[in-house]
């Protein structure tokens, strides 16, 4: 009997390294192009992982880790107010989720739905992936902001070798390899990277193989609050339709037990916790349930082994060297990819929920929203700024909220 304990705990183990073999392509690149730990990322990512299995009742197999969704206004924030002051604007955008799980647990779903409809989520979402465009333009070029530090012959070849890779992955992939496109894409553009010369690997293997991540505390930065907070809405919608997916795949209604608020709240925790550490903030991620669909393991306790394994990992040194030493057309040319999807998701918002783009209301705040958030639109409030993807969201809100709906039988 103790044999079979074991044996279960050691396939657990290996099962949640795998899952967490298909989450740490996503995982870390969050933090490699914000400027954060990729070390931290992994810790926050396990402990966010726990706790937010702790405040479901382990009841839902998924994984948290680095969500997309900040990546913008993580680079704006760290670049105007250091990592810190960002870090205070993403511990209030999880105690906003912790809001909104309250909200949904007092007054039901209908509210949020009511507050932040497709027609306002989708355009925003768009934001988010357009807004980083020239980000993955300029790496891919081999530029570092305004100098050019590698050729650009080869950083288009090294980029079109991590695109093309995690293209063909991406739509041809079978089995395992088609939940890892980031991954291959960015192993394959390291290699090519290799192969022109231009790696440099002396930090990997300078860097001890143990040490203590580079852990970060925030500082009280109000400028950093009212320009964050905004940007969780999006992600905090699409967290319905994460938690909806992976009761499809399970067959439970996890809306329903633990709850949409419970799933919502630990998402927020997750998030708030990650930030008093210095890591991104949380949200479940999408390649960790399409492993859950594959392998039709549906036991939570693994994800608690791929939780343990991450924060295992964030003390070895050198995978964090590793990560940094990674050249800027390999990034380049896989968030090509990754940053239209993003956009495409919003897209898919308004197509799913079947807005009608003939109805005045939704086209003009489809049109006002996309033009403020990427034209740069901001709001000074004394000595700050309302601007980019926050503002975009709330001006969404608003003008969802003031404009009349259309009477029936109006069209245009």
């Amino acid at each position: 009997m103790k044999t079979e304990r074991v044996t279960a705990a050691i396939k657990r183990m290996f099962q949640g390294v795998q899952i967490l073999f298909v989450a740490f392509g996503a995982l870390v690149l969050v933090p490699l192009l914000t400027g954060l730990d990729p070390n931290v990322a992994l810790f926050t990512a396990g402990i966010g992982t726990l706790i937010f299995q702790m405040i479901t009742r382990m009841k839902v197999p998924i994984f948290l880790a680095s969500s997309f969704a900040f990546i913008p206004a993580i680079t704006y924030g760290v670049g105007a107010w250091g990592i810190p002051g960002t870090l205070c604007g993403l511990a209030a955008a999880g105690l906003l989720y912790v809001l909104l799980s309250f909200v949904i647990r007092f007054f039901g779903v209908e509210v949020v739905n009511r507050l932040f409809p497709p027609v306002v989520v989708g355009p925003v979402i768009c934001i988010i992936g357009l807004s980083l465009a020239p980000v993955a333009v300029s790496m891919a070029l081999g530029m570092n902001g305004d100098i050019q530090v590698i050729p650009v012959a080869i950083a288009l070849i090294i980029a079109g070798i991590s695109l093309l890779t995690t293209l063909c992955v991406f739509i041809f992939g079978r089995g395992w390899f088609k939940l890892i496109p980031i991954l291959c894409g960015i192993g394959a553009g390291y290699l090519a990277s290799a192969a022109f010369g231009i790696l440099d690997i002396s930090s990997v293997v300078s860097a001890p193989w143990i040490g203590v991540p580079n852990f970060v505390f925030p500082e009280w930065n109000l400028e950093a609050v009212l320009f964050i907070v905004p940007v969780a809405i999006a992600p905090a919608i699409e967290h319905f339709g994460d938690i909806l997916t992976i009761g499809s795949v399970t067959g439970k209604n996890y809306l329903e037990d633990p709850g949409i608020h419970r799933t919502m709240l630990g998402d927020g925790i997750a998030t708030f916790v990650a930030s008093f550490l210095g890591g991104p903030p949380n949200t479940t991620y999408s390649e960790v349930t399409g492993a859950v669909a594959l392998t039709k393991q549906f036991n939570p306790f693994i994800m608690t082994a791929a939780a343990i394994c991450a924060i295992l990992f964030a003390f070895v040194s050198k995978i964090g060297a590793a990560l940094h030493s990674i050249p800027g057309p390999v990034m380049g040319g896989v968030m090509i990819l990754l940053f239209g999807l993003i956009a495409s998701l919003g897209i898919n918002q308004l197509i799913t929920n079947r807005v009608d783009l003939s109805v005045q209301k939704n086209i003009v705040i489809i049109s006002i929203v996309l033009v403020a958030g990427i034209g740069g639109l901001f709001i000074p409030i004394g000595d700050f700024e309302l601007a980019g993807i926050g503002l975009a969201a709330i001006v969404g809100v608003v003008l969802n909220l003031v404009i009349p709906e259309p009477v029936s039988g109006d069209g245009a």
